[in-house]
C-alpha cells in the first residue's frame, strides 16, 4: 500500500466492501447467455443482475447500518435520517446487456444532503475508483497499486477534450445548438458514456463532461471523486446541486467558460428560458 494512501474511514471501508460484494454478483452474469432482460416503464432496461446486485447491497446495508437510509435505482428509497446510501447497481445497463465492458456499480454515502463517499467499481474493466471528502480521489487497476487522481491543467477551451454523452440527451433537453457550439469551441469531442467519462476526467484524460436526464443514483458516487481530484461538479447551469436533472463536470479551470459558451449559444438560438 503506497504510503500516501490514507487509511480508509469506517464508511469508506464499508463502501469498498460493498463494491467487492457487487462485483461478486455482477461479473458472473456479464456476457451470460441466460441473462434476463426487462423493460421498465421509463423504457430503460433492467436485468436480473441489476436487481440481484441492488438486493445484495441493500440487505448488507440494512443489516449492518440499520439507522441509515437507502436509495436504489431499482428498489426505491427508505428515509431514516441524515445518512443515505445511494446505489446504482449497474450504471450502463445497455452496455452490460450487449457485452460491452463500460459499466459499473456506483456506491455513494450522502450525509446531510452532500455526497461524502463515492466508489465506482467496474469489474469489466478490472478497475475501481473511490474518494472520500478530504482524503483525495484514488483509482486502481487490477494487479496494480492504487494511484492518486488529479484532473488536467488545461485552461483554454480550444485545447480541451469534451465528452457529451449523447446527442439525443441534448436535443431532447433543448440544448442541441449549444452542444454544437461547444463542440466547435473545444479541441476534441467524443461520447465515452456513463460513469467512464467522469472517471477519465478525474484521471486528467478528459477536461469536460456534460449530460442531461440524470438521476441522483447516476451521479452521487461520481461527485466526491471528481471534486477530490480537483475538479468541479454542478448542474448544466452551474448550480452546486447535482440533483437537477443535468450534470457538468470539469477540471475546474474550464467550468465558467463552458457555462458561458452554453448560455451564449442558447441566447443566440432564442432558447433561453
Amino acid at each position: 500500500m503506497p504510503a500516501s494512501l490514507p487509511i480508509p474511514s469506517t464508511d469508506l471501508a464499508f463502501a469498498l466492501d460493498l463494491a467487492d460484494l457487487a462485483d461478486a454478483v455482477s461479473l458472473p452474469r456479464f456476457q451470460s447467455a441466460d441473462l434476463t432482460i426487462e423493460t421498465k416503464p421509463d423504457r430503460t432496461f433492467v436485468t436480473d443482475a441489476d436487481k440481484a446486485v441492488e438486493r445484495a447491497l441493500r440487505e448488507r446495508i440494512e443489516a449492518e447500518l440499520p439507522g441509515d437510509s437507502f436509495f436504489g435505482e431499482e428498489s426505491g428509497r427508505s428515509e431514516k435520517g441524515s445518512r443515505r446510501w445511494i446505489i446504482d447497481p449497474i450504471d450502463g445497463t445497455a452496455n452490460f446487456l450487449r457485452g460491452v465492458p463500460n459499466w459499473a456499480t456506483l456506491i455513494a454515502l450522502e450525509v446531510d444532503g452532500e455526497p461524502t463517499v463515492g466508489v465506482v467499481s467496474a469489474p469489466g474493466f478490472g478497475a475501481r475508483w473511490w474518494a472520500e471528502t478530504g482524503s483525495g480521489a484514488w483509482g486502481q487497476q487490477a494487479g496494480q497499486d492504487p494511484r492518486k487522481l488529479r484532473v488536467s491543467g488545461i485552461s483554454e477551451l480550444e485545447h480541451a477534450s469534451l465528452s457529451f454523452q449523447s446527442i439525443e440527451q441534448w436535443d431532447v433537453a433543448g440544448y442541441l445548438q449549444p452542444l454544437i457550439e461547444l463542440s466547435r469551441a473545444v479541441w476534441r469531442d467524443r461520447a465515452y458514456g456513463d460513469m467512464w467519462s467522469y472517471m477519465l476526467l478525474a484521471e486528467g484524460l478528459l477536461d469536460v463532461v456534460a449530460e442531461f436526464d440524470v438521476k441522483p443514483y447516476d451521479l452521487a458516487a461520481l461527485v466526491p471523486i471528481v471534486r477530490e481530484a480537483g475538479g468541479r461538479f454542478t448542474d448544466i447551469a452551474g448550480s452546486e446541486s447535482a440533483w437537477n436533472g443535468s450534470a457538468l463536470a470539469t477540471n475546474g479551470a474550464l467550468h465558467d467558460a463552458v457555462i458561458a459558451t452554453i448560455e451564449d449559444a442558447r441566447a443566440a438560438d432564442g432558447t433561453t428560458r
